[in-house]
């Protein structure tokens, strides 16, 4: 189990990411890549990407990163620097600063438990070559494998913004960390991670938590090693339909329960949900009853347009990729 404790001072400096962080999506889904996982939101986009990694000259570096990113156990903190809340170049720079004391240590403490390659050795000593080849394949990655589907990552995390921020206005700071659950539980100023694979406590000590949805993250929570380093704390979002391209000559489900959305009333539950909105408040903006919005809510999302969230009594519903691009001109 990992135990975040929280003073007054963290919970006021706690916040989530901005957007997606193209860094940490790019190192979790080198761990999922690998695996033998049968998530069906998931399986399409591991067999393009792993045919088209095949089809790359460069194996060396891709080996390395692989090894960097093994898909259990302990992975090196200096892969994800805090800088990439502002962005994958950002991130990438900061990565070529990494002192070479850092480097070593996460770099030994990896090799205790896997081999690595000899490409590893120079990185390990810091050598600046090494680490500018490190953030090119990490760019070259991102492009083939995470490039054609990032408007699919970013929405839902921005559908995961949306519900966090929900859980903001109406209970604070502590409503946002209860709102993590059913994988993290909060109580008494300290953030449990009860699945977590080592058992540790980490004292914010008046740093704040920064918050980051992750699409790719895949169950549970990840924080950094280093209890030095700025708090983080990656969670998964809901993948709304996932990566899965449609099949050639597959019938397209989502265009026939389409055609159940003609009617004024329900392009405005829509609508209305863009920013995210629970039943009632629908119901209460729309002058409907509630059991009509809950039957609206109910159609669009089948047909893929709305994803719903239940909290206890009430249930927040937000837009998926499909059902913001239908509102857009």
């Amino acid at each position: 189990m990992l135990k975040i404790h929280f003073s007054g001072e963290d919970i006021l400096r706690t916040r989530v990411a901005p957007a997606a962080d193209p860094v940490w999506e790019v190192v979790l889904s080198l761990h999922l890549l690998p695996g033998q996982s049968r998530d069906p939101l998931l399986a399409g986009w591991r067999r393009e990407v792993m045919r088209d990694l095949r089809r790359q000259e460069d194996a060396d570096s891709l080996r390395l990163l692989f090894a960097l990113s093994p898909p259990r156990g302990y992975f090196p903190d200096f892969l994800t620097p805090y800088e990439s809340v502002g962005g994958f170049e950002a991130g990438m720079e900061a990565l070529r600063r990494t002192p070479v004391a850092l480097l070593h240590r996460d770099l030994t403490r990896l090799a205790s438990g896997r081999r690595l390659p000899a490409t590893a050795a120079a990185l390990a000593r810091g050598e600046p070559d090494a680490l500018d080849q490190l953030a090119t394949t990490m760019s070259r990655y991102r492009e083939l494998a995470l490039g054609p589907y990032w408007p699919r990552v970013q929405a839902a995390v921005e559908a995961d913004r949306a519900r966090r921020a929900r859980a903001v206005l109406d209970g604070g700071i502590q409503g946002l960390l209860t709102s993590l659950r059913p994988g993290v539980r909060w109580e008494s100023g300290v953030l449990e991670i009860p699945n977590y694979p080592n058992s540790r406590e980490l004292y914010l000590q008046g740093r704040g938590l920064l918050l980051v949805p992750s699409f790719f993250c895949a169950v549970t929570p990840v924080a950094l090693v280093d209890p030095e380093l700025p708090p983080v704390l990656v969670y998964p979002v809901d993948r709304l339909g996932g990566l899965a391209p449609a099949e050639p000559g597959a019938p397209d489900a989502g265009r026939e329960a389409l055609a159940a959305l003609l009617g004024r009333t329900r392009a405005a539950v829509l609508a209305s949900t863009e920013d995210g909105s629970s039943t009632g408040e629908l119901a209460r903006r729309l002058r409907i009853s509630p059991a009509a919005a809950s039957q609206h809510t109910s159609v669009l999302r089948n047909a893929g347009l709305l994803v719903s969230h239940r909290d206890r009594n009430t249930v927040l519903h937000t837009l998926t990729p499909l059902g913001r691009a239908l509102l857009t001109p």
